[in-house]
């Protein structure tokens, strides 16, 4: 059985779903840094994505986290995200059959907004940008947009995991 709620948060809808576990891939993703050097094989230069899909019900679902998803078939869990391309992307989740729930980290993402933030508010200051230069204020431009983005993942996480917790 699959249970659903929802709530509007800016213009995304975020939406928990509970239910059981079926159709489950783990699949895993890695990045590598170019400027590695080729004789170096440390971990240190993969970048991992552990990407889950599975079905809750009728519900198509796909996680994308920097750890591996702790379910498997048959697992009870409650997942929460947004719409995207006809599947849920998962933003928090809790597996109630064996106990964890996860979410990525939204502190982190939080105080990478407020630190993009800083460094616009001190571009801002600057001289060039004042003068009219243009790469400063692309640079300042930039810098704000990610910002902004970072926080907003994060507000989006936290709802999530309000979600989740109700």
């Amino acid at each position: 059985m699959s249970t659903s709620k929802s709530r509007v948060f800016l213009s995304n809808s975020v939406s928990a779903i509970s239910g059981t576990v079926s159709n489950l891939n783990h699949e895993l993703l890695e990045y590598v840094n170019p400027e590695k050097p080729t004789h170096d094989h440390s971990s240190v230069y993969y970048q991992r994505f552990f990407i889950s899909k599975f079905n809750l019900g009728d519900k198509a679902i796909e996680a994308k986290f920097s750890a591996p998803m702790q379910i498997a078939e048959g697992d009870q869990v409650i997942v929460s995200g947004y719409p995207k391309d006809g599947t849920l992307q998962v933003l928090a989740y809790s597996n109630q059959t064996q106990q964890v729930s996860s979410n990525e980290n939204w502190i982190v993402l939080a105080l990478g907004a407020l630190f993009f933030l800083a460094v616009a508010l001190g571009l801002l200051n600057s001289e060039l940008v004042i003068e009219g230069a243009l790469i400063p204020k692309l640079f300042l431009f930039g810098f704000t947009l990610v910002a902004m983005y970072m926080g907003y993942r994060a507000l989006l996480i936290r709802e999530a995991i309000k979600l989740i917790s109700n």
